[in-house]
């Protein structure tokens, strides 16, 4: 777990430092040439570099071994951190809307050149590197916070590419178009927050993660399990947790029960790269209770 934390934390560090190269310059032009909709993708790319900081909190707690107050360790710190990016993805949506509506209200033509559209297109080539990079690191790693960073990130792809339409727009005499990119923007911006706030509302939540039915096929082939049934899973991705009851022969010798737990805890994680622990409640085969949810050979 500490291996990957350290993995997982060298990757934000790593996209924070080209999110703020990025960031600033979209503000900085954007302010020189009065470009609402490059400004606002600035700001966007500038709260990128915002949540790769929550994130490096986020991981860092989540690192930390079980305890007394957290026998089931702090990886929920991670999603919390996730959860954090959405809000702040959010919170940057509602400014650029506002921002848009002045726009409507006071109206100015920003100026566009060439380095506008140099900018535009060397971040958005960034941006669509940074996201590869992370979202493949993020499946590697099994991390949920480098996922939803990747998620973020990859937002800024579209809102380039509506701002450099916003660009061409204002150089054929539609200066209104900015304003109006700038509302798209926001759309996407709130898009993308409520995307990762849904993803990490299954972990908080504590929903289903895996089909019970999936798991007791799986089980169901190994030698010696007469059935399961009760089948319940939860957490995150990376650290799935499994609790299920287990029938075997009710003269089976304790000493080859507790082997057979064994191969079933093994032939799960083998199959679910997500899974961190699994639970197994014996019982034997003649006192199985009837019910939509249990399974027996025969």
């Amino acid at each position: 777990m500490l291996q990957k934390s350290k993995k997982v934390q060298q990757v934000l560090i790593y996209v924070l430092f080209l999110n703020l190269a990025v960031a600033f310059a979209k503000i900085i032009y954007g302010n020189l040439t009065s470009t609402l909709s490059m400004i606002a993708d600035g700001y966007h790319s500038l709260f990128d570099g915002v949540s790769n900081i929550i994130g490096l909190a986020g991981s860092f707690i989540a690192s930390r071994p079980p305890d007394s107050d957290h026998p089931y360790g702090h990886q929920k710190y991670e999603t919390v951190a996730s959860i954090f990016i959405a809000l702040l993805l959010i919170f940057v949506g509602v400014e650029i809307f506002r921002d848009a509506l002045n726009r409507f209200l006071v109206q100015s033509t920003p100026k566009v050149t060439d380095v506008s559209y140099l900018v535009m297109l060397g971040t958005m080539c960034i941006n669509y590197l940074v996201t590869r990079y992370e979202h493949k690191q993020g499946v590697s790693l099994r991390s949920q916070v480098l996922i939803a960073d990747s998620m973020h990130t990859r937002s800024d792809i579209y809102v380039s590419l509506s701002v450099i339409v916003s660009l061409t727009a204002i150089n054929l005499g539609f200066p209104m178009m900015d304003p109006l990119v700038a509302l798209v923007i926001a759309f996407l911006i709130f898009k993308a927050g409520y995307g990762i706030v849904k993803e990490s509302s299954r972990s908080l939540l504590d929903m289903s993660r895996i089909e019970e039915k999936e798991i007791c096929d799986l089980v169901m082939g190994i030698e010696g399990v007469k059935g399961c049934h009760k089948i319940r899973t939860r957490g995150s991705i990376g650290d799935i947790k499994v609790d299920m009851h287990l029938l075997v022969r009710s003269d089976m010798p304790l000493e080859d029960a507790h082997i057979i737990t064994h191969m079933v805890s093994k032939k799960l994680k083998g199959e679910y790269k997500d899974i961190s622990d699994v639970v197994i409640h014996l019982e034997p085969s003649s006192q199985q209770p009837q019910g939509s949810n249990s399974k027996k050979t025969s």
